[in-house]
C-alpha cells in the first residue's frame, strides 16, 4: 500500500513539474522597453506634461493613455504609467482612479513581465483591467515597426 502511495505521488509530482516546466517555457518574460519604440512612448509622456501644465486635464489624460498602450508589454514603463495615472488620480481628487491604479501598480507590471496583457487596454479605471481594447491606427503601426 505504501509504495503504490509513493508512485502515486511520483506521478503526480512529474504531472506537476511537466506542466509547469512547460507553462515557463510557454511565456515571453518582457525586460526591457526596445530602444526603437522608447522615444513613441517618451513623446506621449512629453504631450502629457505639457497638456497637464497647461491644464488641458481630458487632453493629458489621453496622452497617458496612449503612452500606456505603447509601454504596457514592459513591466518598469508599465509601472510608471500606472505611477502617473495614481498621481493624475489625486490631483483630480478621483476616488475610483486611485483605488484603481493602487491594485494596477502591484498587478500590472507582474503580468508585463510574463507577457500576460491585455492588448490595447488604455489603462485607467474607468475601463476593466483585464480588457482587451481596439488600438488606435497610429499607434498600431508604431507598434508593427517597433516588435521585437
Amino acid at each position: 500500500m505504501e509504495s503504490a502511495l509513493v508512485e502515486f505521488a511520483i506521478t503526480v509530482h512529474g504531472i506537476y513539474a511537466y506542466f509547469h516546466l512547460k507553462t515557463l517555457n510557454d511565456m515571453k518574460f518582457n525586460t526591457a522597453m526596445p530602444m526603437t519604440l522608447k522615444p513613441h512612448y517618451c513623446q506621449e509622456l512629453v504631450l502629457y506634461k505639457e497638456k497637464l501644465s497647461k491644464g488641458y486635464l481630458q487632453d493629458a489624460w489621453r496622452h497617458l493613455e496612449r503612452a500606456h498602450v505603447l509601454e504596457q508589454s514592459y513591466p518598469y514603463q508599465h509601472s510608471e504609467a500606472h505611477w502617473l495615472m495614481l498621481r493624475f488620480g489625486f490631483m483630480i481628487k478621483d476616488w475610483k482612479e486611485i483605488r484603481g491604479h493602487i491594485l494596477r501598480l502591484f498587478a500590472g507590471g507582474v503580468k508585463s513581465f510574463v507577457g500576460k496583457i491585455p492588448v490595447g487596454n488604455t489603462g485607467g479605471a474607468n475601463v476593466p483591467p483585464l480588457l482587451p481594447m481596439e488600438i488606435p491606427e497610429d499607434l498600431q503601426q508604431i507598434l508593427n515597426s517597433n516588435s521585437k
